[in-house]
């Protein structure tokens, strides 16, 4: 009987993915039939992150807005964006734990809220969130 691996995190951020644009025929989500819609790849989600300033934080829709606008899309797809995020947030946090300092992670704080459905599917939990952006809010500040 062949076994599989499960892959980690990083497996999966680092998987080479293909971003793509197409045209949806229907309705879907918040976007209308026929507009050009955009897959992003966890990479691309995990530069857009690393690019946000400390203390600054983004949410969900203004990230989708950017890499939609930067791709030549009228929206960015809500479903895989909350995927990769979840991956972007699970494969750094795994990094931690194996032993790289905060500052040499991305900063997913700065884009997941705490009390969202996806910070509460995350296996580290949302202390983490919460202990991250109250750090950096009053660094900032």
């Amino acid at each position: 009987m062949k076994t599989t691996k499960q892959k980690s995190w990083l497996d999966k951020l680092n998987e080479e993915k293909e971003s793509k644009t197409k045209r949806i025929d229907f309705d879907f989500a918040d976007i209308p039939a026929g507009s050009m819609m955009f897959i992003a790849t966890p990479k691309l989600i995990d530069q857009y992150i690393k690019e946000i300033k400390v203390g600054k934080h983004i949410d969900i829709k203004t990230l989708r807005k950017d890499l939609a606008l930067a791709n030549n899309a009228d929206y960015t797809c809500p479903v895989t964006t909350g995927i990769f995020l979840r991956i972007v947030a699970e494969a750094n946090y795994e990094m931690l734990q194996q032993g790289k300092r905060l500052s040499e992670i991305t900063p997913f704080w700065r884009v997941i809220e705490p009390n969202s459905t996806l910070a509460k599917k995350l296996t580290f939990g949302q202390e983490f969130l919460q202990n991250q952006i109250a750090i950096e809010s009053a660094i900032s500040t």
